[in-house]
């Protein structure tokens, strides 16, 4: 199938830049690994789950809904349930390699003039004793649950780690009755409040979050970290401790919280995986994109969390400036910029960047991590192994990985990396993979079959 415009990524950036490029004129291709466009932040239930107010689980529902129902009356052609495996450079464009439905086994190709990469970002968890544990899950994938499927993931809860995310979260498992036990976050007060000028803007989003927790009488611990999870075959609590000014643990200061599920998060990163592919210069471990969203790469455009983690307002701003470019360059025209949506994104960009500052990781979690702290869930590489190697030289993660096998793994040390270089002592690094997910062998030589043996002569004469 071709197209004019294949966009990667069904989220706030990927809807606004469609839509956007839709509306003047391009022939535009939406492809997304989810079942329903949207991406995380305007995840949706079923609707065999037929839930009567699924808007209450949502922020900015009403951009929400006009974005559906904008896509809906579009001539965007819309691909769910795809999934990206790899982009690859063609002479008259490119050709994005899919795999289809929940098995992802049927390959699936789209031919596309021009791409924008909209692939959003991932969670960071740092590693902790007891993280392993089941009922342990990251804050995103606890709010993927409530508001995909409905469901909570158990009945007391505490939320706990660094970033905005945590106030929704905590919220949202609040007021779908779970018991949570406490909101845990590592930034104290006094840095927040160091901050609080050029976080001004969304002190009324955050009073109210804070009028909701205070309404279920949910504590907030600033300054806070948890030291360890607790259980056997699973989570039965958490101990929790206050931090000092330079974020090592203050003596005498821990307490046990009871409860079944911890959903942690320690901050995102951009997926990258696709631009590190196509050659796209990075800019740290973000994909360096101009004032029109592009990239150096010719043809290609991103937008969203996979250009700097800043949230849904300033993707859809990034989306909207991308998509007009991507119209303008197809047609042969001058960029004819949105005012509106400039003005947006410089002030969302701002907004974002002062958010990293004031949540920084805890300056010293390293110290917490015992050496029999499992770090490579997929390889099962713990902490002292790590340092381990790091006394035999390894300096970075690569070295790391080639002594332990740390990051070999399915994941491919998306989860792993931050805590595999924070304990060797280097800053995270962008890894460049072959494939943005695992495919099957079939999948592969399928795309390059070998040549045709020549026919037996067995039996001739």
């Amino acid at each position: 199938m071709g197209t004019d415009l294949a966009v990667i990524g069904a989220g706030p950036a990927g809807l606004a830049a469609s839509l956007a490029a839709a509306a003047r004129g391009v022939r535009v291709t939406l492809v997304d690994a989810g079942t329903e466009p949207g991406g995380q932040f305007y995840r949706q239930p079923s609707a065999g789950l037929r839930a009567r107010h699924p808007e209450a689980l949502h922020h900015r529902w009403r951009t929400w809904t006009r974005l559906r129902d904008g896509l809906a009356a579009s001539t965007v052609r819309v691909l769910t349930d795809h999934h990206v495996w790899c982009v690859e450079r063609t002479s008259d464009g490119f050709v994005v390699h899919a795999l289809l439905g929940p098995e992802q086994e049927q390959p699936v190709e789209v031919h596309a003039t021009t791409l924008l990469l909209a692939t959003g970002g991932y969670e960071t968890v740092l590693p902790f004793p007891g993280w392993t544990l089941p009922g342990v899950v990251t804050a995103g994938g606890a709010q993927a649950l409530l508001k995909g499927a409905l469901v909570v993931p158990g009945r007391t809860a505490v939320v706990a780690g660094t970033g905005p995310l945590l106030l929704p979260v905590a919220t949202g498992l609040a007021a779908a009755g779970v018991s949570v036990g406490a909101v845990v976050e590592s930034t104290g007060l006094g840095h927040l409040t160091r901050h609080g000028t050029s976080l001004a803007g969304r002190f009324p989003e955050a009073a109210r979050y804070a009028a909701r927790l205070l309404r279920h009488r949910v504590p907030f611990l600033a300054g806070h970290t948890v030291v360890r999870a607790h259980g056997d075959d699973r989570l039965t609590g958490v101990t929790v401790a206050a931090l000092d000014a330079h974020g090592r643990v203050r003596s005498r200061t821990q307490r046990h919280l009871p409860c079944d599920t911890l959903a942690v998060s320690h901050g995102m990163l951009p997926h990258t995986d696709l631009a590190e592919t196509l050659g796209c210069r990075l800019d740290g471990l973000t994909v360096a994109v101009d004032d029109q969203q592009r990239t150096d790469v010719p043809g290609v455009w991103a937008a969203g969390e996979t250009t700097g983690i800043g949230g849904a307002p300033l993707a859809l701003a990034e989306g909207h400036v991308a998509g007009r470019s991507v119209a303008a360059h197809l047609h042969g025209t001058p960029f004819d910029p949105a005012p509106a949506a400039l003005a947006s994104r410089a002030r969302q960009r701002k907004a974002a960047d002062a958010l990293r500052r004031a949540y920084p990781p805890p300056a010293r979690w390293t110290d917490q991590v015992t050496d029999h702290t499992v770090v490579c869930r997929c390889e099962e590489v713990t902490a002292g192994e790590i340092r381990a190697a790091v006394g035999l030289g390894a300096a970075d993660t690569r070295s790391v990985k080639l002594l332990t096998r740390a990051g070999m793994g399915w994941c491919q040390g998306r989860m792993c990396g931050p805590a595999v270089a924070g304990l060797t002592g280097c800053e995270p690094s962008p890894v460049r993979r072959p494939f943005a997910r695992p495919v099957p062998l079939g999948v592969l030589a399928a795309q390059h079959p070998g040549p045709t043996p020549p026919p037996s002569e067995e039996g001739s004469s």
